[in-house]
């Protein structure tokens, strides 16, 4: 059985790319960074931590015959910019602050991977990390684009797959990491725990 620990339905959709049949169980915890956390550590520790809290729900949510098939998938996704991590932005002026960092330069998305069995035994992480370069933007587009409702629960206040994608120049790394989920990483991590995504593939 394979457990995906996020409600994000962009999640939900490119993990539907490599597996036909998963079950989803949304884990909360506590997104505050740590005193001297860099980036990576934080998205790193995210992933994990959101692995765990779904572990620790499992028993009393689902039934499962053998527990010890059960295999967690958990991600993280951070925008850094300048090795500051932005988060959802809490208002429009908040989303202002943060696109107008964004706008005309490069920067960072921090997407991490913990793959875990119930137990906690076997646990692999993983941390993919894109370029992602914006053109200018000005004030007027950002007001635009926050009145379309896309930013709100969005880290760094864009969604590249959405309407966000009209500021982007250029990328270098995983676009599927910077929706959410690096497709390509999973994979692999998938295939260490014994599923392996292209076989499926193979058979529909």
């Amino acid at each position: 059985m394979l457990v995906l620990a996020s409600a994000s339905p962009r999640r939900k959709e490119l993990l539907s790319l490599l597996v036909r049949e998963f079950e989803v169980l949304p884990a909360d915890i506590d997104e505050t960074p740590q005193a001297q956390e860099t980036p990576q550590d934080y998205v790193l520790r995210m992933a994990e931590e959101k692995a765990i809290a779904a572990a620790a729900k499992f028993p009393s949510v689902f039934h499962a015959p053998t527990q010890s098939s059960v295999i967690f998938v958990a991600s993280d996704t951070s925008v850094v910019v300048d090795q500051k991590i932005l988060g959802k932005p809490a208002n429009l002026d908040d989303a202002k602050q943060m696109l107008r960092m964004l706008s005309g330069r490069s920067h960072q998305v921090m997407t991490s991977l913990c793959l875990m069995d119930l137990s906690g035994e076997h646990k692999v992480s993983t941390c993919v990390n894109t370029d992602v370069t914006f053109r200018a933007i000005s004030d007027l587009e950002i007001e635009q684009y926050w009145r379309s409702g896309e930013p709100q629960d969005k880290a760094g206040s864009y969604a590249i797959q959405g309407h966000g994608a009209v500021f982007v120049a250029s990328m270098q790394g995983s676009y599927s990491a910077v929706v959410g989920l690096p497709l390509f990483e999973c994979a692999q991590l998938l295939s260490q725990f014994g599923i392996h995504s292209l076989e499926e593939m193979s058979h529909e």
